[in-house]
């Protein structure tokens, strides 16, 4: 859907992973936009699904407990695929909240613009939304009015964080995510989806080095050989894009080191869950 590239854009850094796998987002992330007039506080959730195990409830469950909490939730639909059945779990779980909705439309970068009108009217049937927004979050088309629309759905209040703030997650979390987004972006089928990053040992060493090693859990040994790669060729790809993405994150030299780790169906582990940061 495009919901993480979104909120990147909003704040002006990367504050949220993205890929094309689906629910990539699995802990709530704080995103802050300041500007002369408005403090706006984002809070990207996992996207509201059917839970085939008790990580995706718990992924649900936040994402339904954040909608309650704020003062208006914005659902992010793709428009460049029809909308069916997903959308219509998603509209009826919105039906039972409180709290005003904004639809916007993503990715009107990839339709023609005479296939928005069928679309808005598709959606307007079927919920009131507080507005209809069409943008594009990669091309930044009409992010501006989104932006200025979001803002006067706002209660009035103080300044919540420092103007500099543009997150509130540590840099373990940071790492851990950055890494997770590697591996999201470069295996497929079932691996991505029982992947859990855990970052051991954050340090900085001489020289600025910062030194951080990591376990990346699976599920099978069967996974754990795609994770790791013919000749450690693909753990070896992993570690360099995020590395990479670390230093210029970071801005100094990082030494990573990655290992690869079998939790059996961890995702049906709350113990597991739990000492893998979601709970």
């Amino acid at each position: 859907m495009g919901k993480s590239t979104l909120l990147n854009r909003f704040v002006g850094r990367k504050v949220a992973i993205v890929s094309d796998k689906p629910q990539t987002t699995r802990n709530r992330i704080l995103g802050i936009l300041a500007t002369e007039d408005a403090q706006t506080i984002f809070i990207d959730t996992p996207g509201i699904h059917k839970p085939r195990h008790k990580l995706g409830a718990y992924m649900t469950r936040i994402a339904r407990e954040t909608l309650e909490e704020v003062d208006l939730a914005i659902y992010v639909a793709d428009a460049s695929v029809s909308a069916g059945a997903g959308e219509e779990y998603i509209i009826g779980q919105l039906r039972e909240l409180s709290t005003p909705v904004l639809l916007v439309l993503n990715k009107i970068d990839l339709i023609e613009k005479q296939e928005l009108l069928p679309l808005i009217d598709w959606f307007s049937r079927r919920f009131d939304f507080q507005d209809i927004v069409p943008v594009s979050a990669l091309t930044a088309e009409n992010l501006d009015i989104l932006k200025e629309l979001i803002a006067s759905n706002l209660k009035e209040g103080p300044f919540y964080y420092p103007a500099e703030m543009v997150t509130d997650q540590p840099e373990i979390f940071v790492a851990a995510e950055v890494i997770r987004e590697k591996v999201l972006c470069l295996t497929w089928e079932e691996v991505p989806h029982a992947v859990a990053v855990v970052v051991e040992d954050m340090q900085e060493r001489r020289n600025g080095l910062l030194y951080i090693g990591a376990a990346v859990y699976v599920e099978r040994e069967s996974q754990k050989g795609i994770l790791i790669g013919r000749g450690g060729g693909m753990l070896k790809e992993i570690g360099k894009l995020a590395r990479q993405e670390l230093e210029a994150l970071y801005g100094n030299r990082v030494f990573l080191e990655l290992w690869v780790k079998v939790k059996k169906d961890w995702r049906d582990d709350e113990t597991a869950l739990r000492s893998f940061g979601y709970e």
